[in-house]
């Protein structure tokens, strides 16, 4: 037998490394059989063998309907719905100045969870004392923003007392000036913090809270200014906005089967479309109704309180009287040729105010789930499940909030030119919070018989708004 003269020659460094990635190519795909890859882990999955390949591909999770632990998961959520929508309704029932408070509060909370997302222990231990600068750009801006809607309110609280009003006024004429010293105290407490081996990571930090003041601001400023409009304009769009969310999530949980959007694979259309004729319904139908005809609830309700329709002209929380105006007017239409003689009802009542709820019920259908989008992206780029873990089964109040940070500036630009608009729709007259008119210049002729350094655009301000 001849000997095969062939000798394997032995491998060239090159060769040693591909073979080597090979394998590790090799030992990933094996471990993705048996788990999700997340960074640089792998968490294994209850039964991979559920399923296949390419739908864990295409959707990159679970539907809902699929997910075995769906029940137990809907208890929570809405155990958990519960409590937030009765402290909701508490606050609502609190009036203006508190609900204005709870958005200030939900602001502190979504900047907390925002802020915390591109923090490293390492770096910040490098650092004492970075950690406050975002806290002090956050407040200049809320200083900012909430001075300039709130101003006049305020001097309308203090008009009676001469010494208040003489301070408010001053506060009011150097508030500009007050935030732009801030910012730029900030601005120079940055460069004066920069370290070596540390730039990148500090301006990183500096143009991440830019863009936090910027989604947590700039949407909540529409919000806060219709506050005081009447509660009514803040609590039907997000009412609209929550019946959304909970219609797409018991939709999808029901019958969700076709994916929506890669972004977020446990959104379905089914889901989608659900929850867009749902809200709708609730905006438009539910305002039918009349002295003899079908009283249903949701809007119908909210505009025949006065307490929900009667702008807020200052910071006290007394009780409000005043006409709400021609938008919560009841318009009857009789139905007596149009419906068969067994059909109960005659006549019904329509608000005109009900076609710009069917404007905020397309908004809230089509606009506001993109934040949640929006949100989802998000938490897929940073490789996390939720912003926080304040509420059970939802996560944390950026999670909530998405939809509504998004939705509330398409909705209030919406509403802007119905409520600040040249037709004056919503009544003036309101005894119960406003200083009288001959009061008001009399306090204001007083002012100046003493001489006291009240700017003058305040007060001609005030008087205007009459």
């Amino acid at each position: 037998m001849q000997k095969d003269s062939t000798t394997s020659a032995p491998p060239t460094p090159t060769a040693r490394v591909r073979q080597r990635k090979r394998s590790i190519e090799v030992s990933i795909m094996l471990l993705s059989l048996q788990g999700e890859r997340i960074g640089n882990s792998v968490i294994p999955l209850r039964k991979p063998l559920l399923v296949p390949p390419e739908a864990s591909k295409a959707n990159g999770n679970h539907l809902l309907v699929d997910d075995q632990n769906k029940y137990r998961s809907m208890w929570i959520r809405a155990h958990s719905t519960v409590w937030m929508i009765g402290g909701f309704a508490l606050i609502i029932y609190m009036g203006h100045l508190y609900i204005w408070a709870m958005v200030v509060v939900i602001q502190i909370f979504m900047a907390r969870e925002l802020f915390c997302l591109l923090r490293k222990a390492h770096e910040d231990s490098h650092l004492p004392g970075f950690r406050l600068l975002n806290w002090h750009f956050f407040f200049t801006a809320m200083l900012f923003v909430y001075g300039r809607i709130l101003s006049q309110r305020l001097v309308n609280t203090v008009t009676s007392d001469k010494f208040l009003y003489k301070l408010v006024g001053n506060l009011i004429k150097y508030h500009m000036f007050t935030c732009y010293f801030l910012y730029i105290a900030g601005f120079m407490w940055f460069i004066l913090a920069l370290k070596k081996k540390m730039y990148k990571y500090q301006f990183g930090q500096f143009a991440w809270t830019h863009m936090i003041l910027i989604v947590v601001f700039t949407q909540s400023s529409f919000t806060v200014a219709n506050i005081f409009e009447g509660i009514f304009w803040f609590l039907l769009p997000a009412s609209l906005i929550v019946i959304n969310d909970i219609a797409a999530y018991i939709f999808g949980f029901f019958f969700g089967r076709t994916p929506l959007i890669k972004l977020s694979p446990k959104k379905t259309w089914e889901g989608f479309i659900g929850a867009s004729v749902a809200t709708i319904i609730s905006a438009f139908v539910f305002w039918v109704g009349g002295k003899r005809g079908l009283v249903l609830l949701l809007a119908n309700v909210m505009g025949r309180f006065q307490w929900l329709t009667c702008p807020r002209k200052d910071l006290s929380t007394g009780w409000l009287h005043c006409d709400p105006g021609p938008l919560f007017k009841p318009e009857y239409y009789d139905l007596t040729g149009w419906v068969p003689r067994w059909f109960p009802w005659k006549e019904v009542s329509v608000l005109p105010v009900q076609w710009h709820a069917l404007c905020l019920g397309l908004f809230a259908s089509i606009i506001a789930p993109f934040g949640g989008f929006f949100a989802s992206g998000f938490k897929r780029a940073f490789k996390i499940k939720d912003f926080g873990d304040s509420i059970p089964g939802h996560g944390g109040i950026t999670d909530r909030m998405d939809c509504q940070a998004y939705g509330d500036g398409s909705l209030c630009i919406h509403l802007s030119p119905i409520i600040r608009g040249g037709s004056k729709l919503l009544s003036r007259d309101d005894p119960g919070t406003d200083i009288d008119e001959p009061y008001l210049r009399g306090a204001a002729r007083s002012v100046h018989e003493d001489r006291a350094n009240v700017p003058g655009e305040a007060v001609q301000t005030i008087l205007k708004s009459r």
